[in-house]
């Protein structure tokens, strides 16, 4: 049995929607470039290049609407953690300037191969 990534129930889940969502964006033209990028201040699910624009994408995945619409669990607490992330991605990366946005994709997991996608663009501002 394969271990979980982060210790609690979820990561499997959690995994899955990374993937979906991971493919997602390159569906749709957005290269991803890094994904679970850790430091410090937080970690950043998805790292992606849209045109000259960096994105940060945190990925929130669910399998039922008991507990609200996925993206519901991105709190101000998460979006500064996310923003002290990105901005240590981007000088780890000498890309200070760079233009960039915070994008959440929300799944829900209908069944184990139907599932419903929301990417919502420019979710939140850089938070701190």
């Amino acid at each position: 049995m394969p271990k979980a990534g982060k210790g609690h129930a979820n990561s499997g889940l959690g995994s899955r929607g990374e993937e979906l969502a991971a493919s997602w964006l390159e569906k749709h033209g957005i290269r991803v470039v890094e994904r679970n990028f850790r430091c410090k201040g937080g970690e950043v699910d998805i790292v992606a290049r849209d045109g000259a624009t960096t994105v940060f994408v945190e990925v929130k995945t669910r399998r039922t609407m008991e507990y609200g619409v996925p993206q519901l669990a991105l709190t101000p607490f998460k979006q500064r953690q996310i923003s002290k992330a990105a901005l240590t991605w981007l000088l780890k990366h000498r890309q200070p300037d760079s233009p960039a946005r915070f994008d959440v994709i929300a799944i829900v997991l209908e069944s184990d191969v139907t599932y419903r996608i929301e990417h919502i663009r420019d979710a939140f501002e850089l938070a701190f």
